[in-house]
């Protein structure tokens, strides 16, 4: 694909064409003073490496992993470095990394094609603490409290697609991260046990407990 002009002036580079590596193209970018730059895919450790290094010296940088979750990102990155290397992978990414969105396409049933179902996280200060420390099975519960940030989970937002008629059920447990805790959740709406406005009020109650956002 290949990027116009628009608001910005855009310097692309070709894996196979341009440059031999994305590993490669890093380090021959980093030469050229960037203000942002866009890794196609973090697909092997010496990427990795260099993504990382770009950012903590003070570049934006945008690039894609495969995993359906914030928590499976950053436990994706971690895990492709050695052990002796993960503490300190794990420091780098809670001082440098901004956000995670992630997303999984599920067939429509409103319309034909394809609808984009989301989870989205904000690296607040109480998230950046449980990269560092290791305890990213407690992501979830913050995003759960960060809506101020307009964070949210997957299961969240395929509840939502599957109540506005959206999406098939089915599809959306098929797909959930938590898929029996999803599928109660709708009956239970479906039966008028829960409304959105109640759900709402809950998430800003919690909303209000944590999460500044990291200053970068």
């Amino acid at each position: 694909y290949y990027h116009p002009h628009k608001k910005s002036i855009v310097t692309q580079r070709e894996v196979g064409v341009d440059v031999p590596s994305f590993n490669e193209a890093l380090r021959r970018v980093l030469r050229m003073d960037p203000d942002v730059i866009m890794v196609g895919e973090l697909r092997d450790l010496e990427t990795m490496e260099s993504a990382l290094r770009a950012a903590e010296t003070g570049h934006l940088v945008f690039s894609t992993v495969h995993t359906t979750s914030a928590q499976g990102t950053i436990t994706r990155i971690v895990d492709q470095f050695p052990v002796n290397q993960q503490n300190q992978i794990r420091i780098q990414l809670s001082t440098t990394l901004i956000a995670v969105l992630s997303q999984t396409l599920i067939p429509r049933i409103d319309v034909r094609g394809r609808i984009a179902a989301f989870e989205f996280m904000v690296v607040t200060n109480a998230i950046a603490n449980l990269i560092r420390e290791n305890k990213v099975y407690r992501i979830p519960s913050s995003i759960q409290t960060g809506k101020k940030f307009e964070m949210r989970l997957l299961d969240e937002h395929l509840f939502q697609l599957v109540i506005d008629g959206k999406i098939d059920i089915k599809d959306a447990i098929d797909q959930a991260h938590e898929p029996s805790a999803l599928q109660e959740k709708i009956e239970a709406f479906r039966k008028g046990q829960i409304t959105l406005p109640q759900r709402e009020e809950a998430v800003e109650a919690q909303a209000e407990q944590e999460n500044t956002v990291l200053r970068r």
